[in-house]
């Protein structure tokens, strides 16, 4: 929550510098936006390298039954929640945005200081590549060194996130909204927020109560009893943006649920860091909207948003723990596929992070299903009917 605060005030007072700031501080914030923005885009390829191929060759553990339902369910639940949400948010967002959402996400004319440009190692589509290679390279062939390799560079990259991209995102977001005030779209790109953090947090209550309906109508339990259980859960999340950080509560609100401890001890810590509807929702839901916003992007159809989802479940595996990593893993692909340029990104690291413990408590909140179904399906276990 303390980051959430901090992203608030980092617009607030990026505003309040970009109407009132001179031009020679308005050029420094410039210089260290771009300069933060050229240092995103260089570790954009190594998140996708170090945590997708850790998270691959991490699979490899467990029973390959009760692993390939839980991997299965939790990348089905993750598409189907990002298709939700583009379904919804392509419909309501143009009406509800109106005037606003076409309000172009421009820059100020004010120079920067200097420019220096930081080469990534290499796209993001070779560093999706790299990493399915060696990730099921390693998970087929036990190869211990490359696996110690993807942990210690999953560390180093986990490091430098928690270190350095996630504490100075509100200064970067500050810089940011300076330049957009001073250009006279800051107010405009406020106004189209509030109207999708509220939707994004709709979709998540909509996605629970989907997920816990159906599955408590097909497997005979009582879906009030299944999702009360699971509240714990849920507001511990909320409170810790944290998937990872969650799991102790976790583990015990599944087991409220009457799901076999084995089944528990398996599925919670690792849907911990495959299963992430909510983060999904947001980001779909939340890409439509800079899409609509800048100048330059058209909303794309279900040919270009339906691959962009299949994508974003597979890089969203084994994102860091840490509040704002499902973004920037995200960030990639966001303009990869989408086409996002450098503000726009911004708006979406902005955007994400203010409801960010919202879509981790949904993350959360359904891994309790996908434990339900793993137990059904794995062990066979007859349907409790419960009536409360």
């Amino acid at each position: 929550m303390k980051l959430i605060l901090k992203l608030l005030a980092g617009m607030a007072l990026g505003m309040l510098l970009g109407l009132y700031a001179p031009d020679p501080a308005q050029s420094l914030l410039l210089t260290f936006k771009g300069l933060f923005g050229q240092f995103i885009g260089f570790m954009i390829p190594l998140i996708i390298v170090f945590y997708i191929m850790h998270g691959i060759a991490s699979l490899e553990s467990g029973s390959g039954r009760m692993l390939g339902w839980t991997v299965g369910l939790a990348y089905g639940s993750t598409v189907l929640s990002g298709a939700l949400a583009f379904g919804a948010a392509s419909t309501v967002l143009p009406q509800w945005v109106g005037e606003a959402a076409q309000a172009p996400v421009a820059a100020s004319a004010i120079a920067l200081l200097f420019k220096l440009e930081i080469k990534p190692l290499f796209d993001v589509m070779t560093a999706l590549t790299l990493a399915f290679v060696f990730g099921l390279g390693i998970s087929a062939t036990g190869a211990t060194r490359l696996h110690e390799l993807a942990e210690q560079g999953k560390d180093i990259v986990e490091k430098v996130l928690a270190r350095v991209l996630v504490p100075l995102l509100p200064a970067y977001i500050a810089c940011v909204f300076a330049d957009m005030a001073a250009a006279g779209t800051a107010f405009a790109t406020l106004q189209t927020f509030a109207v999708v953090l509220l939707l994004a947090i709709g979709l998540h209550a909509l996605w629970l109560t989907l997920l816990y309906g159906v599955s408590g109508l097909l497997l005979g339990r009582n879906p009030l009893s299944l999702l009360r259980a699971m509240l714990p859960a849920y507001f511990t999340a909320l409170g810790t943006m944290s998937s990872a950080a969650t799991i102790p509560v976790a583990l015990r609100s599944a087991g409220n649920m009457k799901v076999a401890s084995p089944v528990v001890n398996f599925v919670m810590p690792l849907c911990a860091t495959i299963h992430l509807c909510g983060s999904t929702i947001t980001l779909v839901s939340c890409a439509t909207a800079v899409m609509l916003m800048t100048e330059g992007l058209a909303l794309p159809g279900w040919d270009v948003m339906l691959p962009f989802i299949l994508l974003l479940g597979v890089t969203m595996v084994a994102a860091p723990g840490a509040p704002g990593g499902g973004v920037m893993a995200a960030l990639g692909i966001l303009s990869s596929v989408l086409g996002f340029p450098e503000a726009a990104l911004a708006l979406m690291i902005a955007l994400y992070l203010a409801q960010d413990s919202f879509g981790t408590a949904c993350n959360v909140a359904g891994d309790g299903v996908i434990a339900l179904w793993v137990e059904r399906l794995t062990l066979r276990a007859e349907p409790a009917m419960q009536n409360g």
